[in-house]
């Protein structure tokens, strides 16, 4: 029998765990007997089999679907009343509420959520209010809060969804960091390069815009494909790599867009992608025009792999990228800056030489994924020794002052 200490992550889909939180779970498992909640069974288990944890699927939705969300809550209270775990942390708007309910009802000592972006941001009226709300509830019911940048811990207290003293910003931000070893550009040869550019049919001697990220309204896609046609239509020697799905049904891009995606010569898309190295690898340019974000991974990836970046200045991506030295920040929701910013990495190649020979040593330097593992262990055996619980756990780490 498992001795260790139960710890419980819940994120709404498996794709979270996947690509959020890589690796961090059969790290922790080492020091916890660690469980992985989420809907969509056969993918779960996948993860579970794949990662060497344990799971039990919970039927979750990224929607309001007030009957389900219940029919959920209470078949997690019943599972957690049953095993009883240490600590259960969460992560995405649906599992936070609805795990940190059932936590708290369940009487779960050590109650965490991870805050990596805010939904609430792009919505107004009646819905805007009901999710600030739920960001409310899901704070009051948690024992610590942990937003991914300290752009969000800011959005938290303006708003005033929870006290400052529940509130800290692990490391220098982000959910999980970054493995710089695997997202390293010495990976890939000239003539791997080559091949990847053959397989994607884009001219050897293109310029390569890469976005990488569902194909969504809220990363900006719309003004993207808009700002990139009109470039296009003068300088031949550009393509835009489109690496993610599209999300039609829940933040569709315009039906335009869509047609010019499919249809333009110069827009290439590849769909999901478990392993995004060999597009960044061909790559000379990150654009990500998102609205709204946690910490963004994609950010992080991009800068690893020597790539300069575009983005937009919202938290997150205005903490990783500082405007000309390793990439260009411009306004939310500004075709006209997205288009100039995008020209001028396309001429000025000393300038986007210059941002790219800084990229990677920002992320190796603030951002090393086992740094923050470290730390994310350490706050653990912190908030368990405040809960008044045993730690244990691999050797002699203790915890942080």
């Amino acid at each position: 029998m498992n001795n260790q200490p139960k710890l419980i992550r819940i994120t709404t889909v498996p794709l979270s765990l996947e690509k959020l939180l890589e690796g961090q779970l059969t790290f922790m498992n080492e020091d916890f007997d660690v469980t992985a909640i989420a809907a969509e069974k056969e993918r779960l288990e996948k993860y579970g089999r794949d990662n060497g944890v344990d799971t039990f699927h919970l039927e979750m939705t990224r929607e309001m679907t007030p009957g389900k969300d219940l029919k959920a809550l209470f078949s997690l209270y019943r599972h957690l009343k049953k095993i009883k775990p240490k600590i259960v942390h969460t992560h995405t708007p649906k599992a936070g509420i609805v795990g940190m309910m059932a936590a708290k009802m369940a009487g779960v000592p050590v109650r965490l959520h991870t805050v990596a972006g805010m939904p609430l941001m792009e919505t107004t009226g009646t819905k805007r209010k009901i999710l600030e709300q739920v960001e409310r509830l899901t704070y009051s019911m948690a024992t610590k809060i942990y937003p991914n940048s300290e752009g969000l811990k800011k959005v938290i207290l303006k708003h005033n969804f929870t006290k400052p003293g529940k509130l800290q910003v692990l490391g220098e931000g982000s959910s999980n960091g970054i493995d710089t070893a695997y997202f390293n550009p010495a990976d890939f040869s000239t003539e791997q390069k080559r091949e990847i550019r053959r397989s994607l049919n884009i001219p050897t001697d293109d310029l390569i815009f890469i976005f990488v990220g569902r194909l969504v309204k809220d990363k900006g896609i719309n003004e993207l494909v808009q700002a990139f046609k009109e470039l296009a239509s003068e300088n031949e020697n550009i393509s835009l790599l489109l690496v993610g799905p599209f999300e039609q049904e829940l933040d569709p891009v315009t039906e335009e867009n869509f047609e010019i995606i499919k249809k333009h010569p110069k827009i290439v898309t590849t769909g999901y992608q478990v392993n995004v190295r060999p597009y960044f690898t061909v790559a000379d340019v990150l654009v990500f025009p998102s609205y709204r974000e946690g910490f963004p991974n994609v950010v992080m990836q991009a800068g690893a792999m020597g790539l300069p970046s575009i983005v937009t200045d919202i938290n997150g991506c205005n903490e990783i990228i500082r405007n000309e030295e390793n990439g260009l920040i411009i306004p939310v929701k500004n075709q006209e800056a997205l288009l100039f910013a995008l020209k001028k990495l396309a001429t000025d190649t000393e300038l986007r030489k210059k941002l790219a020979a800084n990229s990677r040593a920002v992320i190796t330097t603030k951002y090393e994924r086992k740094v923050f593992w470290d730390l994310l262990l350490e706050e653990y055996k912190l908030q368990m020794k405040e809960a008044g619980l045993e730690t244990g756990g691999r050797g002699d780490r203790g915890t942080r002052d």
